[in-house]
């Protein structure tokens, strides 16, 4: 039903000058893996093997990364350090990549509409890599895929946070449904808390219905001179619905210097437990979410 991903990675990361100054955002790591490739394992998890980039200028680096080097991975062959490209090298052979450049950032709505030529005339997701999310269980985009085939129509993922940062986020209203999903009233693009609908604030994962894009196409900049989602998101509320998902998992943002340290520090310590528990178990079938508990 959804094969597609597209993923906004125009921006110039510029909280992480100077790291950013000639390297794209989305390629920094967390602990050895680049945030960007966290995101395509999410959709491949969730059965989306059409992934779609919106890059800019300096970005080359992503479709570098998700291709075969082949002086580098034949000087390698055979050695110990070879079995750490099982990862990638699966992703590359399990996905499809394309990419469009954004010539101007007018912020993520108007990414989105760039990346219509990738998606056509059919549902499809939209990671942003900003936001690393974990979890022992299905990650966001597959609990949100299990969603869409019950409701289908549009999801944005939420979280609570607290009530003095509503101003960071786009901000919904809206009706509990049943445990976790909410019909959406109305969004609210960083709101001052004083005016903030709720304190369920809007993360960077959703699935999209393809008329987004025509209303993308004339919905005006809204917040920061910007074409704002959100208010394509409203408008597509009005004629139909929209929902937005409280997800089981931890996000991080990653977009942020305290929320990068954070989440190296979150998966360098999953990643030594996970190694020590392998040492120590004799049933090679026991699962991840298992030795985790």
């Amino acid at each position: 039903m959804i094969r597609k991903c597209l993923f906004p990675a125009a921006g110039y990361g510029t909280r992480f000058l100077p790291a950013t100054k000639s390297m794209p955002k989305e390629m920094l790591p967390i602990v050895n893996k680049p945030l960007i490739q966290y995101g395509v394992e999410e959709a491949l998890a969730a059965g989306l093997t059409q992934i779609g980039f919106v890059t800019g200028r300096g970005k080359r680096a992503l479709e570098d990364h998700f291709d075969t080097n082949y002086e580098f991975e034949h000087q390698i062959t055979g050695s110990s350090q070879e079995a750490l490209l099982s990862g990638i090298r699966a992703l590359i052979e399990q996905c499809s990549f394309s990419d469009t450049r954004q010539t101007e950032m007018k912020g993520l709505g108007h990414a989105i509409l760039t990346g219509e030529p990738l998606i056509g005339n059919e549902p499809f997701a939209v990671v942003l890599s900003d936001d690393l999310c974990m979890n022992n269980g299905s990650g966001v985009l597959s609990q949100m895929v299990q969603l869409f085939k019950q409701f289908r129509c549009s999801i944005v993922a939420i979280q609570e946070v607290p009530e003095d940062e509503t101003h960071k986020y786009g901000v919904i209203r809206g009706e509990s449904l049943s445990n976790g999903v909410y019909r959406v009233d109305e969004m609210v693009e960083k709101p001052d808390p004083k005016d903030a609908p709720s304190n369920l604030a809007i993360i960077g994962r959703y699935i999209l219905t393809p008329d987004i894009f025509d209303i993308l196409r004339v919905t005006k900049p809204g917040a920061n001179g910007e074409i704002q989602i959100t208010d394509a998101l409203n408008e597509q509320s009005k004629a139909g619905q929209v929902l937005a998902y409280r997800f089981k998992g931890r996000r991080f943002d990653c977009g942020s210097i305290e929320g990068f340290v954070t989440a190296t520090d979150y998966v360098y310590r999953l990643t030594m437990r996970w190694g020590k528990t392998i040492l120590k178990l004799r049933s090679p079938i026991m699962s991840r979410s298992q030795i985790l508990q």
